[in-house]
């Protein structure tokens, strides 16, 4: 009986263990972060824009490995990680997110593998703001949703000014525009502490503790990242990992207890002061735009991809609403109209943040490629639907008396005669539209999409280079879009070349048959 129970135990073991989620052994640890300006946590390599890097990514290969893992990365926004965590689209979430009252309302944390401090930052001639105190009265630029962000608005008299990318704040502050910035402090090392033109000031400020995040359902896979973190500190890889990036602190001596000295060379950090500190030659400027080719036509694929996808979307249920608007019973006709103007008048950006995280409450989930075409593709149809129903009453009355005259259907009529002449209406304004969706798909790197625009900021922070990579991606932009504009221009110039001998035909059959009458 004993061996039977054992057998029994065994089995039902077996059974449970298998039908858990793949927490280890051979899996795939799906991990989301933002690597635009996510220096030193996750980035595009220098050397090699393909690869990503980053104390973090450190970290999260160390964990996948100790779980048996394979571990996959999923890029979203810095404000939208807690939100896409949720959303299901990774199963940890770890970029620098703080451990905060707001924050554990929403997600579990594992223990702390980081803590730090803000740095206030200041222009290298300021002398009036030597610490937080001073602030006030200022413009003080940090990073949106962060715990500097509630510093600030704690300290009250102060005008914040939100980023959602570190680099482009310490822009603005060399440049002027603001007075100070408060970040994170290996966010001020990396983003600013090669800058000449910035210096740090005061002491540290708060405490800032980094933890990787998990959904509350999900306890199992906390277990396992945990047990990872643990084997990763007491085994010396995270303090290796931090000795290569140059991060270990006298706070995180205290936090892990270990007073010892540096035991792995800051190899991370030098080459990251390597390719930052020296002024390029133009050939090196040169080489270092080509390298960013690759990058900028698997994005610039993308942004088409999404933008032709979603046009077509916006043409089909443009056609559909304005005929409704124009032909439909009433009851179709109001509700055309109102769906007309609620997309009209509601921002493009909230109604892709409504179908990417808002529709999977009640059950209704697309991917992100489908949620950014079909968001695009709704919105764009309501203006699309505006333009049809100028060009069906375009057409004159007689049109339609005529062809009822000939015996034929509203619906023959509307297919044979009416459409087709308010198409050669519509066509210039409908690729006009076209090229304006192109430019609004930028808006699809909110929801987890690399398009142009968001291979733009990641390069383009990555090297500190928003003019030389701007230019750049607006060429592409213009290359893009120009193929569209030519063919408007192309198809206004044959539309005009047909009504021209339109007139000139009606013109002579009319002489042909007032001559025969003579």
């Amino acid at each position: 009986m004993k061996n039977i129970a054992k057998v029994i135990a065994c089995a039902a073991a077996f059974i449970i263990i298998s039908s858990l989620p793949a927490l280890a052994g051979n899996g795939v640890l799906r991990w989301g972060g933002d690597s635009e300006g996510g220096f030193p946590y996750m980035f595009p390599n220098p050397a090699n824009t393909d690869e990503l890097i980053g104390f973090e990514v450190d970290i999260v290969k160390e964990m996948a490995a100790y779980l048996d893992m394979t571990p996959e990365y999923v890029n979203n926004s810095w404000d939208n990680l807690i939100p896409g965590l949720e959303r299901g689209l990774y199963d940890i979430s770890i970029n620098g997110l703080e451990v905060t009252p707001e924050h554990e309302e929403t997600v579990n944390f594992s223990i702390p593998y980081y803590k730090t401090f803000l740095q206030l930052a200041v222009r290298r001639q300021t002398q009036d703001i030597n610490n937080l105190d001073d602030c006030r009265e200022r413009i003080v630029g940090t990073l949106k949703e962060s715990y500097a962000q509630m510093v600030l608005e704690e300290l009250g008299d102060v005008d914040v000014r939100t980023y959602i990318v570190e680099a482009s704040t310490y822009e603005d502050l060399a440049n002027g525009r603001l007075d100070a910035a408060l970040f994170d402090s290996p966010i001020a090392i990396y983003s600013a502490g090669f800058n000449p033109e910035i210096k740090f000031v005061g002491p540290p400020i708060g405490e800032i503790t980094y933890a990787v995040a998990v959904t509350k359902e999900n306890k199992e896979l906390l277990t396992k990242v945990n047990e990872a973190m643990v084997h990763m500190r007491d085994s010396g890889k995270l303090r290796e990992i931090y000795d290569r990036w140059g991060l270990w602190s006298p706070v995180m001596a205290v936090e892990f207890n270990d007073f010892s000295p540096r035991r792995t060379e800051m190899t991370r950090y030098d080459e990251w002061a390597e390719n930052h500190r020296p002024e390029l030659t133009f050939s090196k400027k040169i080489e270092r735009y080509r390298s960013m080719l690759p990058t900028f036509g698997e994005a610039a694929a993308l942004t088409l991809e999404v933008s032709i996808t979603a046009m077509l979307i916006a043409i089909v249920s443009g056609l559909v609403l304005a005929i409704a608007r124009v032909f439909a019973p009433k009851w179709i006709a109001l509700i055309a109209a109102a769906f007309v103007e609620f997309m009209r008048g509601t921002p493009l950006l909230i109604q892709l943040f409504f179908i990417f995280y808002g529709l999977p409450n009640i059950g209704i989930t697309l991917d992100r490629f489908w949620a950014g075409a079909i968001g695009l593709g709704l919105n764009y149809a309501a203006y699309e639907a505006e333009i049809y129903r100028a060009g069906l009453f375009a057409i004159q009355q007689t049109q339609w008396e005529a062809a009822l005259a000939l015996g034929m259907t509203r619906w023959q009529a509307m297919k044979e005669v009416i459409l087709p002449q308010a198409f050669r209406v519509v066509i210039p304004p409908i690729t006009n539209d076209f090229i304006s969706l192109l430019k609004d798909s930028s808006l699809v790197s909110t929801i987890t999409l690399v398009d142009l625009t968001k291979a733009y900021g990641q390069l383009a922070g990555t090297y500190y280079d928003y003019f030389g990579t701007g230019i750049m991606v607006a060429f592409i932009y213009l290359i893009i879009g120009l193929p569209f504009v030519m063919f408007s221009r192309y198809a206004e110039r044959k539309l005009a070349e047909q009504d021209k001998d339109g007139k000139k035909g009606m013109a002579h059959n009319f002489y042909r048959t007032s001559t025969r009458w003579r």
